[in-house]
């Protein structure tokens, strides 16, 4: 939630204008993944994650019109079927999830590899849109 917040807050904005921003974690027990910004960090995480049930944080702040921030949570627990070093060799030379939290892009390959996920589906993408149109409601834009 900080990092939205600090996100939105270094945005330039006119005085009527709305800026929303976010920010997605992965969380392992009590450990946060990085994102996975070589292809041997993102073995390493994936490697980790592998039969094992994780944690998506992904946070979202709007700050409106009257400069107010408005700042929402979706937590979604995810869990990956045991991975084969063939799944990462393939998952790795595709690039897809290279710079993400986790190492891995759920709207891709690596949705096979989910057997179970509670939560925001489109918060593990990086955009909880539940929570997102809260925010953006709160700050005064008029949605449907």
């Amino acid at each position: 939630m900080r990092l939205a917040a600090e996100k939105a807050a270094a945005v330039p904005r006119e005085p009527h204008e709305v800026v929303l921003a976010g920010d997605t974690t992965v969380a392992l027990g009590r450990r946060i993944l990085p994102p996975a910004d070589t292809p041997e960090v993102q073995r390493r995480l994936l490697g980790l994650l592998s039969g094992r049930r994780h944690t998506v944080y992904s946070a979202v702040c709007a700050i409106g019109a009257d400069g107010r921030a408005r700042v929402r949570i979706a937590e979604t627990i995810v869990a990956f079927r045991a991975l084969t070093d063939a799944d990462l060799d393939a998952y790795l030379s595709c690039g897809e999830g290279l710079g993400k939290a986790g190492g891995y892009a759920i709207q891709g390959r690596a949705e096979a590899w989910v057997r179970f996920l509670a939560g925001s589906h489109s918060g593990v993408i990086g955009l909880p849109l539940f929570e997102t149109r809260a925010v953006l409601r709160a700050a005064g834009l008029p949605l449907a």
